[in-house]
């Protein structure tokens, strides 16, 4: 399917009243892993009866932008490099980028609306070729269809916030775009998450010195001495549905030799080692392969006092959990589900303060930090052997109104990374779930066949 989207126009849309100004410091868990935009999609058909021009729908959110930014004033700052790969925010009110474009399209053509290279035209892009301190933090782009349906995304600056914040402020976006308040105040002290000689912060004292397998190369394929050409292969995205009877029958198969004493293992936990293994399997990796999984934890609440709500910024922990591929598709579900649930389990709150002391000390922080939108090879690669897998099933990602109802899909922009994986709650069906998945176009046949194949009790 061809589309063709005409762009209307480009504005700067800066913070209504007057907002602080000044250099916002970032924490260590703001300045690792994903630094770059993170593109996300919502897709809305409005009703028959809601015949409102473009015109009124880019007004309407043009200036309801505006006055969201005045409390998520950081968001419309820009970074700034300083030594080592640290990040520095400069709040300046520069404003963010907001695009109103057309297509003759109609929605329905998008079908399922999986990932495609035409979602291309849909989402901002960002022009990595300029200067940090010139890039926007936040992209918007509206898109009006033919049918009257729309789509709206955004590309937010992971260095400011991650998926909990992002959504945090779409939730409030929605809420001044139906003339309502702000629900939750976000906060920005970043000291929250200091650690060392600073009096003021407060997970002192020193904190304990763990070990943070999470910050080691992640595996390599045998035989190869860097990822170099797995990184260059092609890549594929295919959005995989779960019914609620399949998500049960996947966990009632992990917990079946679980020890009563234990709780069942979770959606996640059991989905996630579903994934793993039929990667491994769809890979053909030799049975001695090592193979590891990062797993995205939030921190707010494994925090001892947990972090205020509403804090805005990066509170999230990658942790690894490995194992061998052959030990992997041989042993039952459990077996692998044990392993992504002991992964988590290591994020305590020692943990955190052990690992922002640990990045702390680093002298240069850009092997830690994840570029490859950059086209960079450095930084890590979680493709094949490896596969990274994030949960949004606890995440506030449904029901953004912004006056004409609810979206009736939304998912990532664009996904093109060998390893990537999303596990989202269907909009379909009550506990079912979709997986959205980045495979090298080589192996994804395979994996499809294994995803479905080995849903047996």
């Amino acid at each position: 399917m061809s589309m063709t989207v005409r762009y209307r126009g480009t504005y700067t849309i800066k913070p209504e009243t007057a907002t602080w100004t000044g250099q916002l410091p970032l924490s260590e868990l703001d300045q690792i892993g994903i630094i770059t935009h993170v593109p996300t999609i919502y897709f809305y058909k409005p009703p028959p009866e809601w015949l409102h021009p473009a015109d009124a729908i880019f007004d309407t959110l043009r200036g309801s932008l505006s006055r969201t930014l005045v409390p998520f004033y950081p968001l419309a700052g820009r970074l700034r490099w300083l030594d080592g790969g640290r990040l520095q925010l400069e709040c300046n009110a520069m404003g963010v980028c907001f695009i109103e474009a057309e297509s003759e399209r109609e929605l329905n053509d998008l079908g399922d609306f999986s990932p495609r290279p035409e979602f291309e035209q849909l989402v901002p892009s960002v022009d990595y070729t300029k200067p940090i301190h010139e890039l926007p933090l936040l992209l918007v782009q509206v898109t009006k269809f033919k049918c009257g349906g729309l789509t709206l995304s955004f590309s937010m600056s992971h260095a400011v916030a991650d998926g909990p914040s992002a959504l945090h402020f779409m939730t409030e976006w929605a809420r001044f775009a139906r003339g309502e308040r702000l629900s939750v105040e976000p906060y920005y002290d970043r000291k929250v998450l200091w650690v060392g000689d600073d009096p003021s912060s407060t997970l002192l004292p020193r904190p304990p010195h763990l070990e943070h397998s999470e910050f080691n190369p992640p595996p390599l394929l045998i035989g190869h001495i860097n990822n170099l050409e797995e990184r260059k292969k092609k890549t594929t995205v295919a959005m995989l549905k779960l019914t609620r009877t399949q998500v049960e029958t996947l966990k009632n198969a992990a917990n079946k030799e679980r020890a009563s004493q234990h709780r069942p293992y979770t959606r996640y936990e059991t989905v996630a080692a579903h994934i793993w293994r039929c990667a491994c399997k769809a890979r053909k990796h030799k049975p001695e392969q090592p193979t590891a999984v990062g797993i995205c934890v939030d921190s707010r609440h494994r925090l001892h006092p947990p972090l205020k709500l509403g804090y805005f910024g990066n509170a999230t922990l990658d942790v690894v959990a490995a194992g061998t591929s052959g030990e992997l598709v041989s042993s039952p579900l459990g077996c692998t589900s044990s392993k992504i649930r002991e992964a988590i389990e290591r994020v305590t709150h020692d943990h955190v303060r052990s690992a922002i002391d640990h990045i702390r000390r680093q002298p240069d922080l850009t092997l830690f930090q994840d570029v490859h939108a950059l086209g960079s090879t450095r930084g890590p690669f979680y493709g094949n052997p490896n596969l990274g897998v994030v949960s949004w099933l606890t995440l506030p990602i449904y029901g953004h109104d912004f006056g004409w109802g609810r979206e009736v899909h939304m998912g990532p922009g664009n996904h093109d990374f060998d390893g990537d994986s999303l596990v989202l709650p269907s909009l379909e069906e009550e506990g079912g779930l979709v997986v959205a998945l980045c495979l090298q176009i080589a192996h994804m046949k395979d994996f499809k066949k294994f995803f479905y194949e080995d849903i047996v009790e």
